[in-house]
């Protein structure tokens, strides 16, 4: 059954929603969401809840369904998710190949280029992600 995604009003709907996306594992879905949230309210609406398995899944999303649909959109919420609460945490943990996963969505970036961000503003974010 595909989850209906709306826009969450609040970090706790933003909760709800993202654990439904987590335990069926929707990529698809969780897609949707990064489309329809202002990746500027990321920080707000992951409150202090941000984990490895929310950020693996927001990676794929971001890698396999909208990197070359909308890399600015790509790169905003890259760069939003950086200033979420626990992010550094959530970074030490990940896993050789959720880095590589992370590794590979900088590369599509730098690839799609885009009036959105330069060069500089990748590389810039690339050493936040510690790569």
């Amino acid at each position: 059954e595909k989850l209906h995604i709306s826009e969450p009003s609040n970090a706790y709907d933003f909760g709800q929603i993202i654990n439904a996306v987590n335990t069926n594992k929707d990529k698809a879905a969780c897609a949707d969401l990064l489309t329809i949230i202002d990746p500027k309210k990321l920080p707000v609406l992951l409150s202090n809840k941000l984990e490895g398995e929310i950020f693996s899944i927001f990676i794929q999303s971001l890698e396999y369904y909208l990197v070359g649909k909308d890399p600015g959109l790509v790169y905003q919420h890259l760069f939003y998710l950086s200033k979420a609460e626990r992010f550094k945490v959530v970074l030490a943990l990940l896993s050789k190949n959720e880095k590589e996963l992370v590794q590979q969505l900088f590369n599509s970036l730098s690839e799609s280029q885009n009036h959105q961000y330069t060069l500089e503003n990748l590389e810039s974010l690339k050493k936040v992600y510690e790569l």
